[in-house]
């Protein structure tokens, strides 16, 4: 099977000596999986996302999208994939049609192109009716919806989410969700971090729990419940990385 992403030996730490660090990290994740990245606070979730879009540059070791490696071949790779951090990422005194515009743009889409899928994304995702309003009148979950659109505009092969549906109600989270069902089902490769456990089991198909920058267990996910005798996600995430507190 085709390796959507391939990390070999990856070795990082920060500057200042503080937070996560990895060595010898490696992990291959399959084109087309809906793959979770879970673990406590500060166990280097967001560090390894950030590794593996290039926002940071690891000390050693290599990463490869689509088997484009993300250093080498920078042009290549920043077409194969979309992320959707945690925190928003678009203007806030801008509609979503002006913010879809300027990304699609930055994206290098052609106008026509951009025109095609602001129109498609804004109807898939329920925000046709507030097109030209400000998005800093909009709710948290209809922020995140734009936040999402924003980062699918070119239709990426590889689709990272660090928390896509913080802070957004029931209906909200059921209709990202979905939507990141449909993408998968049309191919595009999901990487996944979230708190919400179980939105995590019903959205991925495989996961890899990782704690102070290691990972310490990775798999199908029903495989990994049978082996360790879980019933969900939660039994497993606590019985492997504890119950003490992490956000001290």
């Amino acid at each position: 099977m085709t390796n959507a992403i391939s990390i070999t030996n990856v070795g990082f730490k920060y500057a200042e000596n503080s937070g996560v660090a990895f060595n010898n990290l490696s992990l291959n994740i399959p084109a087309g999986e809906r793959f979770g990245l879970l673990g406590p606070n500060g166990a280097g979730k967001t560090t390894l996302i950030n590794l593996m879009t290039g926002v940071l540059r690891a000390s050693k070791g290599s990463i490869s999208l689509m088997g484009k490696d993300i250093l080498h071949e920078k042009k290549e790779v920043s077409k194969l994939f979309g992320f959707v951090p945690q925190f928003y990422s678009f203007y806030q005194e801008l509609s979503p049609v002006e913010n879809l515009e300027f990304f699609g743009a930055w994206s290098g889409l052609s106008k026509a192109t951009i025109k095609k899928r602001t129109n498609e994304l804004l109807e898939v995702l329920g925000l046709d009716n507030v097109r030209d309003k400000p998005v800093s009148k909009f709710s948290g979950g209809m922020k995140n919806r734009v936040n999402l659109a924003i980062g699918v505009i070119h239709q990426p092969k590889i689709l990272f989410l660090d928390e896509p549906t913080n802070g957004v109600d029931v209906q909200a989270r059921h209709a990202i969700i979905n939507y990141l069902k449909e993408l998968n089902a049309a191919g595009t490769t999901l990487v996944y971090t979230s708190h919400h456990l179980s939105e995590a089991q019903n959205l991925c198909t495989k996961i890899a729990l990782i704690d102070d920058g290691k990972i310490i267990t990775e798999g199908d996910l029903n495989t990994l419940l049978i082996g360790h005798e879980k019933d969900g996600l939660e039994g497993l995430f606590l019985g492997l990385t504890g119950k003490e507190y992490r956000d001290q």
